[in-house]
């Protein structure tokens, strides 16, 4: 599996912020994904699908992301487009990510360094 990632934890709040992206291992030119969202906390994996040719990978898919609404907890379900393309380098992926219904900063300059392991597994 190949891990990369640009999670870091703020020093004054002690949240959780940022990226990562597990890649399995590689089927012809399709390889299983798995996209943490961290935005204060550890977060579950999104999986998707990423097609790699050469060095270029596009990862995209469905994400069903289930909330639990008000005092009534009423089971919410939203479904947002995920979609990351870019290019794999060594020790590095450089690219661009956009999630329906999600606003990202510098989402056109997308920077993960490989890791050894995703932050929860740490």
């Amino acid at each position: 599996m190949d891990i990369y990632s640009n999670a870091q934890v703020s020093e004054v709040t002690g949240d959780l912020s940022g990226f990562e992206l597990a890649l399995g291992k590689q089927i012809e030119s399709r390889r299983k994904a798995l996209l943490f969202l961290y935005e204060g906390s550890v977060s579950d994996g999104i999986p998707l699908t990423a097609t790699i040719n050469g060095g270029h990978v596009l990862i995209q898919g469905t994400w069903v992301e289930h909330l639990t609404g008000g005092p009534s907890k009423k089971d919410i379900v939203q479904k947002h487009l995920v979609r990351l393309a870019g290019r794999l380098k060594p020790k590095m992926l450089l690219g661009a990510i956009s999630i329906e219904g999600f606003q990202i900063a510098n989402r056109d300059q997308l920077r993960l360094k490989r890791v050894t392991r995703i932050w929860a597994c740490k």
